[in-house]
């Protein structure tokens, strides 16, 4: 009978080794599993954090393991590559960070056991990720089991998976459920045997063979139904020779039909069910991606608290805790393999073996709907022969692998629409950050239609929009000043404008959570993308959070009302806004118990004109649901609030502004529009600015569309960014510049 060993405790780890150990030293470190070694210096900023080879090794007396016929070591994450030894035999080699595999050690253990991981996240062109706006964390940051089975038993080996696969066919009121299990060493007189159970742990049929395929049929099946009633089965399979069990593997799956229609977006069991929901990275402050469940399980009680349907987990295999969360909670999941951001002719091999553990091992889920092929792989160019065939070549092997599901990708915002990229997969989103990364938020809705316009019997999505916030705050919010105030605005229209096109399958924020980006030096707070609803800590909800929750959540089910602004405590306007969000249909605003009225609205969003003298208490009535603050009336802006980037010389506040003329806070294509500003300054910013083919933050490459992009962010914001790529700009040459645009009209909108 199997049994699982777990191998989590106490590891020897050095990054300072330069060999294979023989031994474990006690000058080494002591860990235990799950862990990363770049928990600190991958969220810290400055793009330094240790990528290279880290040794993990322990010993083991084999009499310590259960008695077994065969041996199997499982490595549920090894970030990215890694060996595997065994008294100094090297058993096995794997590429892809994400995924489980398992080796088996049977031969190699003696009495007495040193096992040794090398595992490897240093750059190179055959493992992906290689280019992307994420950290690679190192580590053995997942489970490391022995798996302990007879001589007969469920394949540990075929690509990592269960041993199991359930293929549930809808057909009416039944399902017909097909199970095929994969076997080593079946012997003559050995038998299977299938059983599938409800949700309640009853059996419904059993079916008794020597085959590796079965089939049974549920009579007035009941559906996996979203969150509205996420109905589970389970299927065992066991292999008994006589009365005797060698070996079992269960697997739990749904019942659900599901349609991606052009026009009505995505249909689960026969109706609508619109997807809007979150992007989910696994990492966490201190911690890096070495989670643990209860980590993983607050992660998705905030999604399930925001009324979230859909997740898209990016940008790689996530653990297999939580996509059972998913199926357990109904959330409507895309899974993605890290083909991301810069094609490798090299690594083709790499992403086809990833796309396999990444179906095999997920193939049973009911909550996956799509497999995601890539993400903004086009950066350098949508017309690359082999990145072309690359797709092709994954887009045929997920619809091999699984019948059942579709193909989809995120594609890079200036990807033309007419590309023959796009054309690939069955399904298509887009990353658009018009309002945050060049553009206004008005764009987005109407760039959408004009895709449904031009591809009717495409299904159209957005697989990443979004705004940084951090702990800065402003009654004048603006593109690019990274307050708490802009990014809930900019949410409120893309809200408006998104979830109003019934057409879109599935829309995506990016991001539920603030994580580690370690080349970004943006904010304020370095080596992080804080475009988060939630901070990376998961200790404050952003107001933007709410603004979702709003719509997103019933008010039968979840009735709430949100003041926004209550880090801002501190306004000098003698009148401000105040903004509230409430799911339910009106509120009520007093100031210091007086009423400043009651506001409907259709949108979820209610804003209050409030006196602002003294201190104000401040509180909303909704229904039966309140909400309170406090806001203070100053003389003096509190310098606290306004962001200070640390690498910057001149911050956009300290910058003399002349009404209608430019400054360094407006945009470089506003600049650039005017005569003037183009005699005075084109030479100068060609000099300064990156050229295409350059490496830029993150690894990226510029090219036309990074260009193109540059020119919707102001002077000074470039001017902090490229800062990153050793362009300095003095305080005298920034007040210089400024002086000069300050005698340049702005150009007539």
């Amino acid at each position: 009978m199997r049994s699982v060993y777990n191998f989590n405790a106490k590891w020897a780890f050095s990054k300072e080794a330069t060999a294979v150990p023989t031994e474990v030293s006690s000058k080494w470190n002591f860990v235990n599993l799950p862990h990363s070694w770049n928990a600190i210096d991958g969220q810290d900023g400055g793009n330094d954090y240790y990528r290279g080879t880290a040794y993990y090794a322990k010993s083991l007396d084999k009499m310590d393991l259960p008695e077994a016929d065969r041996y199997y070591l499982e490595i549920n994450g090894a970030n990215s590559s890694a060996d595997v030894y065994l008294n100094g035999k090297n058993l096995a080699h794997h590429d892809g960070g994400y995924s489980t595999w398992r080796v088996d050690i049977t031969d190699a253990l003696e009495r007495e056991n040193l096992f040794v991981i090398a595992v490897d996240n240093s750059a190179n062109d055959r493992v992906y990720p290689q280019v992307a706006d994420f950290t690679f964390y190192g580590g053995l940051y997942r489970d490391v089991n022995i798996i302990c089975v007879n001589e007969s038993h469920f394949d540990l080996e075929y690509h990592g998976g269960p041993g199991i696969a359930v293929t549930p066919v809808v057909d009416g009121k039944n399902a017909k459920v097909d199970v095929e299990v994969y076997v080593k060493n079946l012997k003559s007189g050995q038998k299977l045997v299938y059983t599938i159970y409800d949700k309640e742990e009853n059996p419904l049929a059993s079916v008794e063979s020597t085959d590796t395929k079965a089939s049974f049929e549920i009579q007035n099946v009941h559906l996996w139904n979203g969150l509205k009633d996420p109905y589970l089965y389970c299927c065992e399979a066991e292999i008994f020779e006589g009365d005797k069990l060698l070996d079992n593997v269960c697997t739990r799956f749904g019942c659900r039909t599901f349609k991606i229609d052009p026009d009505r977006g995505f249909i689960l069991n026969g109706e609508e069910y619109p997807l809007r929901g979150v992007s989910r990275h696994q990492d966490r402050w201190g911690i890096g991606n070495a989670l643990l469940p209860e980590h993983h399980i607050e992660d998705m009680d905030l999604i399930c608290e925001v009324g979230c349907t859909t997740i898209r987990l990016a940008h790689y295999q996530h653990d297999q805790f939580f996509y059972d969360l998913c199926d357990e909670r109904g959330l409507v999941i895309w899974a993605e393999i890290p083909y991301i951001s810069q094609h490798m002719p090299t690594a083709r091999e790499n992403t086809i073996s990833q796309m396999k553990e990444l179906i095999t091992q997920n193939y049973n889920h009911p909550s996956i709907v799509v497999w995601g092929l890539s993400n903004e792989i086009s950066m350098k160019g949508d017309t690359d022969p082999d990145l072309l065939e690359n797709h092709r070549i994954l887009n045929d092997l997920c619809h091999e692998m699984d019948k059942t599901r579709l193909t989809t990708i995120a594609a890079v915002s200036p990807c033309p629409i007419d590309s023959p990229y796009i054309r690939i997969p069955d399904v298509v989103s887009y990353n658009h950050y018009f309002g945050w990364y060049g553009g206004d938020t008005s764009m987005n809705g109407p760039w959408f239609d004009k895709f449904h316009e031009t591809h009717p019997n495409i299904p159209i999505g957005c697989s990443e929009y979004g705004c940084e916030a951090l702990n800065w705050h402003t009654s004048k919010p603006t593109q690019g000043d990274y307050t708490e105030e802009y990014q809930a605005y900019y949410h409120e229209e893309l809200i408006k404008q998104l979830f109003s096109r019934k057409y879109m399958w599935a829309t995506h924020v990016w991001n539920m959570f603030d994580f580690g980006a370690d080349a970004r030096s943006e904010g304020g707070e370095n080596g992080q993308n804080h475009k988060g609803l939630v901070t990376f800590d998961r200790k404050y909800k952003k107001d933007s959070f709410y603004a979702y929750k709003a719509w997103l959540r019933s008010p039968e089910d979840a009735p709430f009302v949100h003041i926004c602004g209550k880090r801002y405590v501190d306004r000098v306007e003698d009148v401000t806004k105040v903004t509230v969000y409430s799911n339910l249909p009106e509120v009520e605003l007093f100031a210091n118990g007086v009423s400043l009225g009651k506001k409907a609205a259709a949108d979820h969003f209610f804003y209050f004109d409030v006196p602002n003298k003294g201190t104000t208490e401040l509180k909303a009535v909704a229904g039966e649901h309140t909400d309170a603050s406090v806001i203070n009336k100053v003389e003096v802006f509190n310098e606290t609030y306004r962001l200070r980037e640390k690498s910057a010389i001149l911050n956009w506040f300290d910058i003399t502004e002349v009404d209608g003329y430019l400054s360094v806070n407006d945009k470089l294509s506003d600049i650039m529009a005017t005569p003037e500003g183009m005699q005075l300054f084109g030479a100068m910013f060609a000099a300064m600015l990156p050229k295409k083919g350059d490496k830029v933050q993150g690894g990226f490459e510029m090219n036309d569309a990074m260009m193109q992009m540059m020119g919707g962010f102001t002077f000074l914001r470039l001017a902090g960014m490229i800062g990153t790529m050793g362009v300095n700009l003095t305080k005298e040459q920034l007040l210089d510049i400024n002086a000069k645009l300050n005698k340049i009209k702005k150009p007539a909108k």
